[in-house]
C-alpha cells in the first residue's frame, strides 16, 4: 500500500466532514490494519475497481453515525434504522467518489455502498490488499478510514 493513494481519502474525509456535516474531522493515528474487525458499530464500506483494487471503510461510532444523519436529514436520528444507513453510505460515497477524482491516472470505478452494522463486525479486504487504518477524532466523537488499494499490472500485448 502506498501513501500516495491514502492522501486523498484522508483530504476527501475532512472535506466531506467539513462541507457536508459542518464537523471537522482530525487525523489521529495511522497504522497498518492487524484483523477483519471494523473500528466502529456502523461501517460503510465501497469497492474500487479499474487499474487499481481495493476497498475503502468510513466506520462510524453509533453516535457519529446518528448525528451525522441528523445532520444530514435536519431532523433527529435516535437510532440506526434504515436512514441513518442510507446518510452513511453516501457520506462514504461522498469520500470515495472524492478521492477517485484524486486518482484519476488509475481509472476508477466505485461500487454502490453496503453498510454494516452492529458490535465487532468483520470487513476483509481482498486477500493481496494491506488495508492500512487512520482514527479520526470529531466534534462528535471518533470515526476511522480504513484504505486498501493495489495497483493492478496492464495485460501485456503482443
Amino acid at each position: 500500500m502506498q501513501v500516495e493513494y491514502i492522501n486523498p481519502f484522508i483530504a476527501a474525509l475532512k472535506n466531506t466532514f467539513r462541507t457536508m456535516l459542518s464537523c471537522e474531522a482530525r487525523r489521529g493515528k495511522v497504522a497498518v490494519k492487524q484483523n477483519s474487525r471494523a473500528a466502529h458499530e456502523v461501517s460503510g464500506v465501497i469497492g474500487l475497481s479499474g487499474r487499481a483494487v481495493g476497498t475503502v471503510v468510513v466506520s462510524f461510532s453509533t453516535q457519529v453515525a446518528l448525528k451525522a444523519a441528523s445532520t444530514m436529514l435536519m431532523m433527529e436520528a435516535t437510532e440506526v434504522d434504515d436512514e441513518v444507513v442510507d446518510a452513511v453510505g453516501e457520506l462514504t460515497n461522498m469520500v470515495a467518489g472524492s478521492a477517485k477524482a484524486e486518482l484519476a491516472e488509475y481509472n476508477l470505478a466505485v461500487s454502490l455502498p453496503n453498510v454494516i452494522t452492529g458490535p465487532a463486525h468483520e470487513v476483509h479486504f481482498p486477500s493481496e490488499v494491506t488495508p492500512i487504518g487512520i482514527a479520526f477524532d470529531t466534534d462528535w466523537g471518533p470515526v476511522s478510514l480504513e484504505v486498501g488499494l493495489k495497483a493492478v499490472r496492464e495485460p501485456v500485448t503482443a
